[in-house]
């Protein structure tokens, strides 16, 4: 398998400063797609950019690489300013980023070598040394029985793959990721998921991921931004933005992937008084909660759902459960929990 080299050492990183962009398709209307975006990217990291269609985060990812120019404030990659680069500063600078799109944008009547191999062409670089370069991303990627088969007669994976390796190919610093899983079956995804993980743990590459699948994020992010009208409305840890979201779009992101009530004919049913909603973060998802609220505090308790879900190396358990009893018992049931787990709600109608 090739030995990608590593990036040198706190290169990758990304600043937005203030970005705002704006498009006029026409002298009389004017479109904004980021407004006073304020965002670091550190170098070595996996970070998520997740919005809704519309939120801009396609113009953000395309800032980086100078496709797109800010209308105002500054996209620093490694300190430079992109927006300022022109000519052959700029090719230079682009050079050191990859793009992996979401629908490919290989030439399926070209071979999968030679799809590869193209950006070291358009370099100058020769034909003999593109190739055996292009064999070397392809056998990263898994693909190395696939240099000779043309792009068209591929899996959408493999296709994806192919798209990977020629991203790869110059040996860039950073890695950039356009909605890449969007066209992909949730195996083909989670393959795809782990190699960039792989990139990005073995070889220090930068990854900028945008999607609007929280899936992806809790899978392969270290930090997430959320992205709504232009503007960033919140940002972190991706645990801490999964435990703790505190906008509207944050969460219905994260209920996507951790659901967080019960339809509302239950509610109304069993009345919202002692009804509670748990969530849990890896060693307390093991606890015998329930157990020792029957026993320890004479409650009632009924579990109306459970789950469990992986975040990277995290564990979140979540349990909707309903305690009656005699209500110095039920508060005392309360106190207990909320020591014991990382919150604690009540459901709401």
């Amino acid at each position: 398998m090739v030995q990608l080299s590593p990036a040198p050492a706190a290169e990758g990183g990304i600043v937005f400063e203030g970005v705002s962009k704006t498009f006029s398709p026409d002298r009389r209307s004017t479109t904004t797609a980021l407004k006073d975006v304020h965002l670091e990217v550190p170098a070595g990291s996996v970070f998520g950019v997740i919005g809704y269609s519309g939120a801009g985060k396609s113009t953000l990812i395309r800032l980086v690489n100078g496709l797109e120019r800010p209308s105002s404030g500054r996209v620093l990659v490694d300190g430079i300013d992109m927006g300022a680069l022109r000519g052959k500063n700029l090719r230079a600078a682009q050079k050191r980023t990859g793009m992996i799109f979401q629908q490919f944008n290989l030439l399926d009547t070209v071979r999968v070598r030679d799809n590869v191999a193209m950006p070291l062409r358009l370099d100058g670089v020769g034909a003999e040394a593109a190739r055996a370069r292009a064999d070397e991303v392809l056998d990263f990627v898994g693909l190395s029985g696939k240099a000779g088969s043309f792009a068209g007669d591929l899996s959408g994976g493999q296709k994806q793959r192919v798209g990977i390796a020629r991203a790869l190919v110059r040996n860039p610093r950073i890695l950039l990721s356009d909605e890449a899983t969007s066209a992909l079956d949730p195996t083909t995804t989670a393959q795809i998921i782990d190699l960039l993980r792989s990139i990005n743990r073995e070889y220090g590459t930068t990854v900028l991921v945008v999607t609007h699948e929280m899936d992806v994020i809790k899978d392969l992010a270290d930090r997430v931004a959320v992205m709504a009208d232009g503007g960033i409305v919140e940002e972190g840890p991706v645990l801490d933005v999964f435990v703790h979201p505190r906008s509207p779009i944050t969460r219905d992101f994260v209920t996507t992937v951790v659901p967080q009530g019960l339809p509302p004919r239950v509610v109304e049913h069993l009345g919202s008084e002692g009804l509670w909603r748990m969530l849990l973060v890896d060693d307390e998802v093991t606890q015998p909660l329930l157990s020792d609220l029957i026993t320890t505090y004479g409650v009632s308790v009924n579990m109306l759902h459970a789950d469990m879900t992986s975040i990277q190396e995290h564990t979140i358990g979540q349990l909707i459960v309903k305690v009656t009893g005699p209500a110095e018992r039920v508060a005392a049931a309360r106190a207990f929990l909320t020591e014991r787990v990382v919150q604690l709600e009540e459901v709401q109608s």
